[in-house]
């Protein structure tokens, strides 16, 4: 599900906020009316200001603590996703974050790359019609304003390296570990 109208200009729009703690650490989630907007890594205060600030200004929006709802049902698919019960995110998404070939590709591994699979980054350029394109997919996962719901984890390098990640490569390797793409460490 998602949803692609912005708020008008001039008008206000709420983002509501909070953050959870999950098997990788805390993370922030942010949303609009129109669904998620945000899941950001190591949400320590630091984090969480500066990326409040960033998304409020972007949208237009003032920030609130988790005060309607609108996380209740993302909260709930993450802990279920890191029980191992969700394979598949059913929660509304708001795109704002994110345009262009960026959007088109984020879109692409949302609904083309399931649970426990990966997918290189130049096979995902050519899944959006754009070949040799792989650097530029790998600045869209760069700039993935949803991880884990928009599963950039599960892009790969062709020769099978982990690739980059903005949550760092730990975070990557135990997210590919939980949905049983790479094996759990022996020790």
């Amino acid at each position: 599900m998602d949803s692609e109208t912005t708020s008008p200009r001039g008008s206000a729009e709420r983002l509501e906020w909070a953050v959870v703690d999950s098997a990788i650490g805390p993370l922030l989630l942010a949303a609009t009316a129109r669904g998620l907007v945000s899941v950001v890594f190591h949400a320590e205060e630091g984090v969480r200001e500066r990326t409040l600030d960033r998304i409020a200004g972007r949208l237009g929006a003032d920030p609130v603590h988790d005060a309607s709802g609108l996380l209740a049902e993302p909260v709930r698919q993450l802990a279920e996703y890191f029980d191992g019960g969700l394979r598949e995110f059913g929660v509304a998404l708001d795109w704002s974050l994110t345009a262009g070939f960026n959007r088109v590709v984020l879109r692409e591994l949302a609904i083309g790359v399931p649970y426990g699979t990966v997918v290189g980054y130049g096979d995902l350029a050519k899944r959006v019609g754009e070949p040799r394109a792989a650097q530029a997919v790998g600045v869209a996962m760069g700039s993935n304003p949803l991880p884990i719901v928009v599963p950039c984890h599960r892009v790969v390098e062709s020769d099978g390296g982990l690739g980059g990640f903005g949550g760092g490569l730990e975070t990557k390797r135990r997210l590919l570990e939980l949905e049983g793409v790479l094996p759990q460490p022996l020790f």
